[in-house]
């Protein structure tokens, strides 16, 4: 898994540093894949359920599973690539947001909100503590910064498969949920929103946006649960 989450670090690196104004999202597939046929790995993405991409590009109030096309991208737009890979029959999975150029104020503060959310959520992961804190620590960080947390969507278990038990909502109580135990590998992903948290899905049955049209940052990691700081497996230092 370990790898997995390393390839999947590396390309989203790539990805990020491509992005540019003028640029159609169908060109980040085009890379996404080259990548992957390079290193030996396998889309998590492509096929799954009949999704028609290796990578997930989701543009503003778009919060998750965008299918990238012929959009051209504009200064001040905001990307959330969301991409996994498989290597080895292992999986790894992870999400980033990214500007266009010059974005507004708004959205830095929601992209390092997002991040943040991310960041406390690992830190409240480690074996013994509760799948509520997890999730509260999410919460709690986004709320406090004037963000609201999507609740249609969560994290996930992930191993073998892309999606395994458990869910992990990114709001909950702290004290609450099933006791995280050492060797345990999850994917927390915090999707916030600059208004609501309430969301509707585009008539292609796989863009899910905001409802209000706000918008909204994606962020995830895959981390391994030990008896102290979760190791986090798709880390961008590694790529």
């Amino acid at each position: 898994m370990r790898q997995a989450g390393r390839i999947v670090a590396a390309i989203l690196n790539i990805l990020s540093q491509q992005i540019r104004p003028g640029m159609k999202t169908k060109e980040l597939d085009t890379i996404a894949t080259r990548e992957l046929e390079k290193r030996g790995a396998k889309s998590s993405f492509k096929g799954y359920h009949g999704y028609p991409a290796t990578v997930c590009v989701s543009v503003n109030d778009e919060i998750v599973h965008g299918i990238p096309g012929q959009r051209v991208l504009r200064e001040g737009d905001i990307v959330s690539l969301d991409f996994g890979a498989i290597y080895d029959d292992f999986q790894g999975d992870a999400a980033v947001t990214v500007g266009v150029g010059t974005i507004t104020e708004k959205a830095k503060q929601l992209i390092a909100a997002g991040k943040g959310a991310l960041d406390a959520g690992i830190s409240a992961a480690y074996a013994g503590a509760r799948l509520g804190d997890v999730s509260a620590a999410i919460q709690q960080y986004a709320e406090t910064r004037g963000f609201a947390v999507v609740r249609e969507y969560t994290g996930h278990g992930i191993g073998r498969e892309m999606h395994e038990e458990p869910l992990i909502p990114n709001f909950g109580e702290p004290g609450t949920g099933p006791v995280l135990k050492q060797g345990m590998t999850i994917c927390l992903e915090p999707m916030l929103t600059t208004g609501d948290w309430r969301t509707k899905t585009d008539d292609d049955h796989w863009t899910v946006r905001t409802a209000d049209g706000s918008l909204s940052s994606h962020f995830e990691h895959t981390i391994a649960i030990t008896d102290a700081e979760a190791e986090v497996l798709t880390s961008r230092i590694y790529a």
